[in-house]
Order: C-alpha cells, then structure tokens, then sequence
C-alpha cells in the first residue's frame, strides 16, 4: 500500500534527492531504487519521477550529464549539486521536526472526551 497522493506528493523530492545522496542514478534506475528501498511505499512510476527530475534540474538541485550503458544505450545520469545537498538536508531537517512534533501530539493524548458508546 502506497502513501495518500498529497504526502508522495510532498515527499517525492526529499526521496529522490536521498538516494541520489548515495552516488548518480538515471531516471529508471531512480524508480526501481524507491520502490525497492522504501519496501514499496514510496512506488513511482516514469510518469511522476522524470517531471520531478527535469524540476528538480531546474531548480538547481540536480546536475545531469549523459553517459554510455554497455548495451550502447545513452543514459541521461543525475547527481546533487551543492546546492541540492544544502536544500537536502534542510528539507530533511524540517521533515525530521514534523515527525518530532506530530509524535509529541500522540504522546501527550488528545484531551478530547471519549465517544459515547451506542445505545
């Protein structure tokens, strides 16, 4: 079972740019590492990853370059700029406070009053 559409939504980028903290991937091998990796609750398709891709090159946070398979293919290789790194761990920061927080929302009890049992 997957994540709700609004939290892949928020969380792609911070997934995507994790794994490429590891060394440089391309577009494919990016889908297959985040539905292997996150035991298939992070499971994407071409169709999300290489719009994210192309933003996230946009932005800045991302620097590709074109490399050779040895099938002969050419494969478009994605790393981190310094700048996506930096944007990386800010994001992980704020993403690891949120958690903090929602966890000490749980931990402290709602204070709502019970739901009445049916009669």
């Amino acid at each position: 079972m997957g994540l709700d559409r609004e939290w892949m939504r928020g969380a792609a980028p911070l997934a995507v740019m994790t794994l490429l903290a590891d060394g440089e991937m391309y577009g494919y091998e990016l889908v297959e590492a985040l539905e292997a990796r996150s035991g298939g609750l992070l499971e994407m398709g071409q169709s999300t990853v290489y719009p994210l891709l192309y933003t996230l090159e946009k932005k800045g946070h991302l620097a590709p370059h074109w490399r050779q398979a040895d099938s002969g293919r050419r494969r478009k290789y994605y790393r981190l700029t310094a700048e996506g790194r930096a944007w990386m761990n800010e994001q992980r920061g704020q993403f690891e406070r949120l958690v903090t927080a929602l966890r000490r929302l749980g931990d402290s009890g709602s204070g709502a009053p019970e739901p009445a049992e049916a009669p």
